[in-house]
């Protein structure tokens, strides 16, 4: 079958000075994909509130978790999520995982490991803990359950190069798998990454900072060094055409202005492309 796309133009994960236009650049997205194939998740208008939790706006991102999930019940589609920010991608591992957590990869290209805890984040930003939460770590309610959780064997990093210390203990502790920019050019390199932990089905996601700046304007948290787009659509196309693609999300496109958004959208297009090359 074909891609559903569930677009969620959701905010509340970012800290950054742009994390409203987060919701600007998920709604610029939406207006490209296909209407019959699109579900757009409301997303609370407030900021919402910590709640104790160390985890800035839980309120709102919890109820985003919660209308996320029932929005991807039953869609008798592979869903690509479209953020928004990285903090999408929790509900969108869970409906991947859908019980059979053990036989899912985890393959997330972003400048970020996104591994914080509330405890070690140096910001309370969701985005920068929703990895962590995948692993089934952190605040209750955005945590992933028994069932939905992805153990740190089945997650390989791509193009992360900013990495805070609680994170690079993580990462370090479990021995978890990274491919550097460097290697993007190879696309098997990827493929064999992925392979290697033992999954039979693979979620992708695509933080766009993992793009070098001179490729995309509209980032809030732009990174040198980044992957060329040619290279990050060879490699998902490789790597979904090895395995089957359980779901995806892309995430972190936050234009400066409606006209500015104009000029990303056929870069993040061919990354969605390549997603959905996958959906079956």
């Amino acid at each position: 079958m074909p891609a559903a796309f569930v677009v969620v133009p959701e905010w509340q994960g970012s800290v950054s000075a742009r994390a409203m236009s987060h919701a600007d650049g998920a709604h610029a997205i939406s207006g490209d994909l296909p209407s019959a194939a699109t579900v757009v998740v409301d997303v609370p208008v407030e900021a919402g509130d910590a709640l104790g939790t160390g985890v800035q706006r839980y309120s709102a991102l919890r109820r985003v978790n919660e209308r996320m999930r029932e929005a991807m019940r039953g869609l008798g589609r592979t869903p690509i999520a479209v953020g928004g920010d990285c903090g999408i991608a929790s509900a969108s591992v869970a409906n991947a995982a859908a019980g059979d957590a053990d036989s899912l990869a985890v393959l997330w290209l972003d400048a970020h490991p996104d591994l914080n805890t509330p405890e070690s984040s140096p910001s309370g930003a969701f985005n920068g803990m929703v990895l962590r939460s995948i692993l089934g770590e952190g605040a209750d309610g955005l945590a992933l359950a028994d069932g939905e959780r992805i153990a740190p064997s089945r997650l390989v990093l791509g193009g992360v190069r900013a990495v805070d210390d609680g994170e690079q203990s993580f990462i370090d502790e479990h021995g978890v798998a990274m491919v550097g920019v460097d290697r993007f050019g190879d696309a098997q390199a990827v493929v064999d990454a992925v392979v290697a932990t033992g999954a039979t089905r693979v979620y992708v996601h695509i933080d766009l900072d993992v793009l070098d700046p001179s490729a995309i304007a509209g980032l809030s948290y732009p990174l040198p060094f980044g992957a060329d787009p040619d290279d990050v659509v060879a490699l998902v196309r490789a790597v979904v055409g090895r395995l089957p693609l359980a779901g995806a999300s892309i995430a972190g496109f936050a234009p400066a202005s409606p006209d500015a958004a104009l000029d990303d959208l056929p870069t993040i297009l061919r990354l969605i492309g390549a997603l959905a090359s996958g959906a079956s």
